[in-house]
């Protein structure tokens, strides 16, 4: 079996569980991560045949290395993916050592330089946009991007603090959604909340302690919906700045659910509520 053919392990998304189907309060300990503006000129790693081969489709991506196995080098060929940059041809081990045991590489390994950060200022008030509130964990910030871009979110607005850099486990885990949905740095989100109601956006926040279910409160577009993090949930300013809070009810008798599964279903309720799934 080549490199190329290995299939990923099945991944759990890390954490504390949500109650309710929304953000639990319960505690835990705190994933490691690196504040996003530790590092604002990269580089970014990026690996895996998704992430990559979206990468290097990306005119707005500038790389800076680009590492592909043989196997690697010939799927880009047959499927017409640009390189874009001269690849040092290796063998899969040597890709390996640059990555931990457990990452799943496909033969692509490569170096760039972050993508832009918009300013909120230019988001359009229309469609879906999600805000983040201190979600550290690389996995399930990586698989709620691969969800924004599924649901056609326009924007994910996150904090430069306290939220993981978008590069290697992150992005892995976003498979490609990096290139398709904008991360858009804010220094206080509070202020960018305030911002995004004064654009017109109805925010609302989930959280277990929420006055109503998501779905039997009246949204509109555009539509703001924000996460906090597993375990301690939103931050008290960060409620109090939303124009609504609410909370996700589910029927069966596990009341919880990842914060990456809580942001697909609250898209799939906002999506469908604004009538965005056609």
């Amino acid at each position: 079996m080549t490199n190329r053919d290995r299939k990923p392990p099945f991944r759990r998304g890390g954490g504390k569980p949500y109650v309710k189907g929304s953000l639990g309060r319960k505690s835990g300990p705190r994933p490691a991560f690196r504040a996003r503006d530790a590092s604002p000129d990269g580089p970014v790693i990026l690996y895996g045949w998704h992430t990559v081969s979206m990468a290097l489709a990306n005119p707005e991506r500038r790389f800076r290395k680009l590492l592909l196995t043989e196997n690697a080098a010939h799927r880009l060929a047959e499927e017409n993916v640009p390189t874009r940059i001269t690849p040092e041809i290796v063998r899969p081990n040597d890709i390996d050592r640059l990555l931990t045991a457990d990452a799943v590489h496909q033969g692509l390994y490569a170096v760039t330089d972050p993508l832009p950060s918009p300013d909120l200022e230019t988001l359009a008030p229309k469609g879906l946009v999600l805000v983040l509130d201190q979600i550290t964990d690389p996995h399930n910030v990586g698989a709620i991007l691969r969800s924004a871009a599924a649901f056609a979110v326009k924007a994910i607005v996150t904090t430069a603090r306290h939220s993981p850099e978008a590069t290697g486990v992150l992005a892995k885990a976003a498979s490609g959604a990096l290139e398709l949905v904008p991360l858009v740095t804010v220094q206080n989100l509070a202020r960018a909340l305030t911002a995004l109601n004064e654009r017109g956006f109805q925010t609302v926040g989930l959280d277990s302690e929420g006055s109503e279910d998501l779905s039997a409160i009246g949204l509109r577009e555009p539509l703001a919906l924000v996460l906090g993090a597993e375990g301690k949930g939103l931050r008290q300013l960060t409620r109090e700045t939303c124009s609504a809070v609410a909370r996700l009810d589910m029927p069966g008798e596990i009341k919880s659910l990842n914060v990456s599964n809580a942001a697909v279903l609250a898209l799939y309720i906002g999506a469908s509520r604004l009538d965005l799934m056609k």
